[in-house]
């Protein structure tokens, strides 16, 4: 049978498409022979998209059928043989898709089309770390070690403008080893030290490469900074609202890249053409009532709209509310009426357009929050599923020491944000505010970001979000400390365990202590976090004789310090003989049960399966 017309097949298929940002309903995944069955079962495919094995004579005719621009075409097979097949397809760098080949183990991932363009290049990085595998990047900025400037904004949330032969220029004059000029007035530019051939310039000296929110001639990224307010007639056509909005930008001169969203009076919010325009856009809508209008200063208020709507400003007021404080209108309303032919249709209606510009982007639902934990620190017991957001995110915001753990996976194009050690709501307020600007990002923690780690914060501050205002949010498992713990020294968590931080910044000790007598009455395996420090030297003594009252002194005690990096070191000890003296905040203390024995320098704790026998 034909992989196609295996419906069980298709259905057991993973999600593959759904983390790449050129990822689509279209997208396909062909083999082009038996021997790429395995992989395609590997692969991961999302929504409307179909794997499909070679049925001969047909590879052809599959890839013209999904030949369309801003697609994600992956075929596992011969590079000579893709090569052969996609030539009679091309037609131009805007109207090509994706194209990238895979070997049947999935040892290569080389992007053969649409590197930078279609994305294929990121998309190399994140399958190559899925598949645990290796990204074929022979494009001279991949190979360089330099950003490529037609692609990096994406990964930021920005959309780009300029023609392919502009920016084939720019890319040109990149790879001249001169500086590169660019002029920025939004969006985070801290993007700008990832590479010393990057010059900042005032708007005065006309750039090689700008940033914001206007239409200029020449390559352009646009972070989503502009806010339309929008007024119109109750039934007006979606042809005259688009025809206002687009002749509002042009004469304030700015982009329709870098619009955020739309804005208007909670009247409007049944709109029909408002509603079918933010939809297709996917804009953001927002609305405010009478009296939040009503209450902003804007230069054309009118007694009309006052009358009518409980407000004198729909429009302006409306902008300037969704572009929050510090917004500034760059364009004052303009009133445009229906006529009655135009290229597109009769009109009906008429529309009030105005635009403020935010002081920040916002774009949540381009934006990505990561929770990623690193592990203990070593890069080769990072889980794979954390590799491949790590491969995906643009931005890495963490403790500089667990960034430093994880900088040989980072690319030239991936932007570290060190934060203070105490300072975690902090940083995930920081990486929050990026991703909901539009970025792809990464809170990193060491072992589990959730175990002691990010993740409950971050979800916190997420939740508080309105709807609409919350990025993408996913949580990626890592080791933790007690789990290397566990499989350095043997087996000592095969019963029932539990892990207790010392740590009474945040949690009362009243309450750790009360955790800690439960523990130790519960004959639990006892994990302790964060025992000693040089502020609180006294906490493990403390825990130290409350499990004594349960434990036996020759009770098996398992020291180990900074699991995972280069200055491991792993003591066994017992309940009796531990010294706090020894431990310090980078030692995990292993505590046994009742039941946890030593034997040749290995803990075991037996879980009495049938027949077994601990001598």
């Amino acid at each position: 049978m034909d992989v196609c017309d295996n419906p069980e097949f298709l259905t057991n298929l993973h999600q593959l498409t759904s983390l790449s940002p050129r990822s689509g309903p279209a997208s396909l995944a062909l083999g082009l022979s038996p021997a790429s069955q395995p992989l395609l079962d590997r692969l991961k495919l999302h929504g409307q998209a179909t794997a499909i094995t070679r049925t001969e004579g047909r590879a052809a005719e599959l890839l013209k059928l999904h030949w369309h621009a801003g697609e994600t075409l992956l075929v596992v097979g011969a590079v000579g043989a893709v090569t052969r097949l996609i030539a009679p397809l091309l037609q131009g760098k805007d109207r090509d898709p994706a194209v990238l080949v895979l070997d049947p183990g999935g040892h290569w991932v080389i992007p053969l089309l649409g590197g930078h363009h279609g994305g294929a290049e990121q998309r190399a990085r994140e399958l190559a770390a899925e598949l645990q595998g290796s990204a074929v990047l022979t494009g001279a900025c991949a190979s360089e070690g330099r950003l490529a400037l037609d692609a990096f904004g994406e990964a930021w949330g920005w959309r780009r403008s300029g023609s392919i032969e502009s920016w084939r220029l720019l890319m040109q004059h990149q790879v001249s080893n001169v500086k590169v000029t660019v002029h920025q007035s939004q969006g985070l530019s801290a993007w700008q030290t990832l590479h010393s051939r990057i010059e900042p310039v005032a708007a005065e000296t006309p750039p090689d490469l700008w940033i914001g929110s206007e239409q200029r001639n020449g390559c352009s990224w646009h972070p989503a900074s502009l806010w339309l307010g929008v007024g119109c007639e109750r039934g007006t056509s979606l042809n005259l609202v688009e025809r206002a909005i687009r002749e509002a930008l042009e004469e304030a001169g700015l982009a329709l890249e870098a619009v955020a969203g739309l804005a208007s009076i909670d009247r409007k919010a049944d709109e029909a053409a408002l509603q079918v325009l933010t939809e297709t856009r996917r804009w953001p809508f927002r609305t405010y009532d009478a009296a939040s209008l009503q209450d902003v200063s804007v230069p054309s208020p009118s007694d009309v709209v006052l009358r009518e709507m409980g407000t004198a400003s729909v429009a302006e007021a409306s902008a300037l509310l969704a572009a929050g404080r510090g917004g500034k209108l760059r364009l004052t309303k303009r009133i445009v009426h229906a006529r009655a032919k135009g290229p597109e249709g009769d009109e009906k209606g008429a529309v009030t357009v105005a635009i403020a510009e935010a002081v920040e982007p916002f774009a949540p639902q381009r934006g990505e929050l990561h929770l990623i934990g690193s592990g203990p620190g070593d890069p080769a017991l990072l889980s794979g599923d954390a590799r491949t957001a790590l491969a995906r995110c643009t931005v890495w915001v963490g403790y500089g020491l667990y960034l430093d753990l994880l900088e040989p996976l980072r690319e030239v194009h991936q932007l570290r944000l060190e934060g203070q050690l105490t300072r975690e709501w902090d940083r995930c307020a920081e990486a929050l505010s990026l991703a909901q600007q539009g970025a792809k990002v990464a809170l990193i923690s060491s072992g589990d970001s959730g175990i002691y780690g990010m993740a409950g914060l971050a979800l916190d501050l997420w939740l508080q979000q309105p709807e609409q205002n919350r990025p993408a949010f996913q949580v990626h498992p890592g080791i933790s400390a007690l789990q290397l713990a566990a499989a350095r020294a043997g087996a000592p968590l095969m019963h029932d365990f539990c892990t207790v931080s010392l740590s009474d910044r945040l949690t009362p000790w009243s309450v750790i202590e009360r955790r800690l007598n439960a523990a130790a009455a519960g004959d639990f395996v006892v994990a302790l976090y964060n025992p000693r420090s040089q502020d609180r030297d006294w906490q493990l003594g403390r825990a130290r004789e409350l499990l004594l009252k349960h434990r036996q002194l020759q009770t098996p005690v398992l020291l180990a310090r900074q699991l995972g990096r280069a200055e491991e070191d792993l003591r066994i000890t017992t309940l009796g003989a531990l010294d706090p003296e020894t431990v310090d905040m980078l030692t995990l203390v292993l505590i046994g049960n009742s039941s946890t024995k030593e034997c040749d320098g290995r803990l075991i704790t037996p879980r009495g399966y049938p027949g077994a026998q601990l001598q």
